[in-house]
């Protein structure tokens, strides 16, 4: 809470209004589904209700708990506009809907209606959980092993014939035998001609006897997700087909070498892209490098072309370049990096290499 503190003080606010689930874990611990969290300059308190009376107990550090029998928000509104000295009180309006807006300045008194919330231009909370610490890394650096774990299991099970969706049933299942409490999103499995959609959803379309199969998935272990794409080919691929992997590969492997602190997003999307281009398939890669991971699959940076974003040690970013010939086949190769001073370190180190089944 110091550093949130703090950068309430430089922005000049006295009072800050957290109802992204995910910031609210990040700040004091608490992992259930209805909860907001009220922060002044010396006290925080969060709100939820009776379902989450005992665990709230267990799980909340550095704030006070109310059980409360309506809108978690709208109390902690009520509370914030209370504290002595807080004449106003920030939000975040990328996460706040124009209702629920309207809503909090309703259950205020009516001279502080008009400007008692102010939207925070700039995320505070989002922005401190881009640098992870210590625990967060360790925590991301196992989910990630997992996931190679899971990768190495499903190379096992691959074969002609069975349905994408029964190869995704597999990954999640060993995913739950490995403790996971879920998975990061939707496992993307995508084979043959449809390896060339970049987001192909497992499908009952059967696995092709030849042709690349592109596997896009992660776990969350004790809050942090973990994402990783591998591509691999059943059957022996043709010349072209080794050479576009082969450009892929070291389009990724050149992006995770740029990586380092103080580069810049656009820089490390750039080193990708340039051997795309110079190998003729810059058209075909049409999106970015990569993203931010952490308590959420998508969280800033986003690692892409005009984004002056400089990485900063304690990040983890995802490096997924691809190239998707649509009638014909798909790939991407994607790992997750942990930034530091000195460079980027893979967290998924299972093999890159072509693999033929």
């Amino acid at each position: 809470m110091g550093a949130l503190r703090r950068k309430l003080t430089r922005a000049g606010l006295p009072g800050l209004l957290v109802t992204h689930l995910p910031d609210l874990r990040y700040l004091c611990g608490f992992t259930g589904s209805s909860a907001a969290l009220a922060i002044t300059r010396r006290r925080a308190r969060m709100f939820t209700d009776g379902r989450y009376r005992a665990q709230a107990a267990a799980e909340v550090e550095a704030a006070e708990t109310e059980i409360v029998a309506g809108a978690p928000a709208v109390s902690a509104a009520q509370w914030l506009a209370a504290q002595p000295g807080v004449l106003l009180a920030g939000f975040d309006p990328a996460r706040t809907t124009v209702a629920e807006l309207a809503r909090w300045k309703t259950a205020l008194p009516g001279k502080l209606r008009r400007g008692f919330f102010q939207d925070v231009p700039t995320p505070l909370v989002e922005n401190l959980r881009m640098v992870k610490d210590e625990a967060e890394l360790a925590l991301m650096a196992e989910a990630a092993l997992k996931g190679c774990q899971l990768f190495e299991h499903i190379l096992r099970f691959l074969r002609p014939g069975i349905a994408e969706i029964e190869v995704a049933a597999e990954l999640e299942h060993q995913a739950r035998l490995l403790g996971a409490e879920g998975m990061s999103f939707e496992t993307i499995i995508a084979s043959g001609e449809r390896s060339a959609l970049p987001h192909g959803r497992a499908t009952a379309a059967p696995l092709p006897r030849r042709g690349f199969v592109t596997m896009d998935f992660g776990i969350i272990h004790k809050g942090y997700c973990s994402d990783m794409t591998r591509t691999v080919f059943l059957g022996t691929p043709k010349a072209e087909e080794r050479r576009a992997y082969q450009a892929v590969l070291q389009a990724q492997q050149a992006a995770v070498e740029s990586v380092t602190a103080g580069a810049s997003c656009a820089e490390v999307d750039e080193a990708a892209r340039s051997i795309l281009r110079r190998e003729g398939l810059g058209e075909a890669f049409s999106h970015s490098t990569g993203h931010g991971v952490g308590l959420e699959i998508h969280e800033p940076p986003r690692v892409g072309a005009g984004q002056s974003a400089r990485l900063q040690a304690g990040m983890v970013i995802t490096i997924e370049p691809g190239v998707y010939l649509p009638g014909k086949f798909g790939i991407r190769i994607e790992d997750m990096v942990a930034v530091s001073r000195g460079g980027g370190q893979v967290l998924t180190p299972a093999v890159k290499a072509l693999i033929e089944l």
